[in-house]
């Protein structure tokens, strides 16, 4: 069976017994997480999150810049207080620099994507370090949003504050 016809058939299954349309549009715990999009974790089991809690937003290597966007909606529309960034061992933005990704994209897709920065990193909390930067230095998240760096490490599945 194609993976798309599991997901269909999967959430038949989900929506026979879902009860929780009546959650409210702001997240009920008044934070937003920023992730990796890496497939090893899970943002709302790693933070024992259930639906309607937080906004959970992911990209490659869960970097702010890239967050930026939804992280203003969430906190200026919808009432977020807190944002929780999360990085993980083993990720594959420590794996590449934008030199190889840039010659890639002109190898095999035959196209010019010099102009993105695809932000790899080559220190993991120095990268946590960075994001929290970003986010308190930007006036488009107020001082009053409170901002945590986290290492998940894949192996373990254990947290790992950022100073």
């Amino acid at each position: 069976m194609p993976v798309v016809d599991e997901f269909i058939k999967a959430n038949s299954t989900y929506a026979s017994d879902f009860h929780k349309g009546g959650l409210p549009l702001p997240p009920a715990r008044k934070v937003a997480v920023l992730a990796c999009m890496d497939a090893r974790l899970d943002p709302a089991k790693i933070l024992g999150l259930e639906e309607g809690d937080a906004h959970v937003i992911r990209n490659a290597g869960g970097r702010a810049t890239d967050a930026l966007r939804s992280l203003v909606i969430s906190e200026l529309l919808l009432g977020t207080q807190t944002i929780v960034i999360i990085h993980h061992t083993d990720c594959g933005m420590l794996t590449f620099s934008d030199e190889d990704i840039h010659k890639k994209v002109r190898q095999e897709l035959h196209a010019d994507a010099d102009h993105i920065s695809f932000l790899p990193f080559t220190d993991l909390e120095q990268s946590v370090r960075d994001d929290i930067a970003y986010l308190k230095a930007t006036r488009l998240i107020p001082d009053s949003i409170e901002i945590r760096g986290f290492i998940y490490d894949v192996k373990t599945g254990r947290l790992n504050e950022v100073q």
